[in-house]
């Protein structure tokens, strides 16, 4: 049994066309309707067929949905869901894949009030956008983190996490505001630091752009594959999940001062249980399948 007949995607760039592929796959019986704000991904995603129907308003998109799913930056959430909120089915599910949770799910229960609302965040993507950008394995053996609000109906949540499961996700439930916390360290301060580093590289006087590009080590070329994300999505997670990311900052920058204590007295032994610790994480990742331990992480270079 499908967990859902008739589900709506509003945004068809990389997530929003990696869930409608995952989707055609996993539950090809299920109905597919889409939306997005840009005129010509509406063209590219009717020529992809990556639904079966594009509607050019986002109301339209979602009249006779069971799930809506909104795939829009999260600055963007409340807005799009004030668009919908005239023609949403009073027992249509709302959910979405944004990368911060709390500041979302306030957002869409002002919106919509006398709505069933579930936020997720599929954790998996990549540095590029579209909906070219999309395929069905996106979300293999990555995880899938629910935050449904204090009361959610529990078959809802069930509901919802047999979705993610027929996707291939690995599915765990948590309060927004801890998954706030614990995204903020593994995935936007990281993203920070990425920008951080790159801008520096491209600012520096005394090392001329066309040297960085062309001495790039290993380390530098991944931080541009992280900073080469969405700008516009990215931007709106730091500012919807600022408290978070402004703690863990705070954390980081005491920790940077402490390495750079270490470096200008010459405490190696620092240095060494350090990155001792660190590399015991990074096989972690790899144990748990969240990661490849080929060389450059199995990412060939293009």
């Amino acid at each position: 049994m499908l967990p859902f007949a008739r589900i709506s995607i509003i945004g068809l760039g990389l997530l929003g066309s990696s869930i409608a592929r995952a989707v055609r796959e996993a539950m090809p019986n299920a109905a597919l309707s889409g939306y997005d704000s840009d005129s010509e991904t509406r063209e590219t995603a009717r020529a992809l067929g990556l639904v079966d129907d594009i509607s050019d308003t986002p109301g339209a998109a979602v009249t006779d949905a069971d799930l809506v799913i909104l795939c829009v930056p999260v600055g963007a959430m409340g807005a799009v869901a004030v668009s919908i909120a005239a023609d949403l089915p009073a027992e249509a599910l709302i959910s979405d894949v944004g990368s911060s949770k709390a500041n979302v799910l306030a957002a869409l229960t002002a919106a919509l009030p006398n709505h069933a609302i579930i936020p997720a965040h599929p954790v998996a993507g990549t540095e590029r956008s579209g909906p070219e950008a999309g395929f069905a394995s996106l979300f293999h053996n990555r995880w899938c983190i629910l935050t449904p609000p204090e009361g959610s109906d529990a078959a809802k949540v069930a509901q919802l996490q047999a979705f993610w499961e027929k996707l291939g996700a690995n599915v765990e439930v948590m309060e927004a505001e801890h998954h706030d916390l614990v995204l903020a360290i593994t995935s936007h301060l990281p993203h920070l630091i990425a920008y951080t580093i790159v801008g520096t590289a491209s600012d520096l006087e005394s090392v001329t752009q066309s040297e960085v590009i062309k001495y790039s080590a290993g380390g530098f070329r991944d931080f541009t594959r992280i900073a080469a994300s969405d700008p516009t999505m990215w931007r709106d997670v730091f500012l919807t999940n600022k408290d978070a990311v402004l703690e863990m900052l705070q954390r980081f920058s005491e920790d940077l001062t402490a390495l750079q204590r270490a470096i200008r007295w010459g405490d190696g032994d620092a240095l060494f249980n350090l990155f001792t610790r660190t590399r015991a994480v990074r096989r972690s990742i790899i144990e748990q399948g969240q990661d490849d331990e080929r060389p450059d992480f199995g990412r060939a270079d293009h």
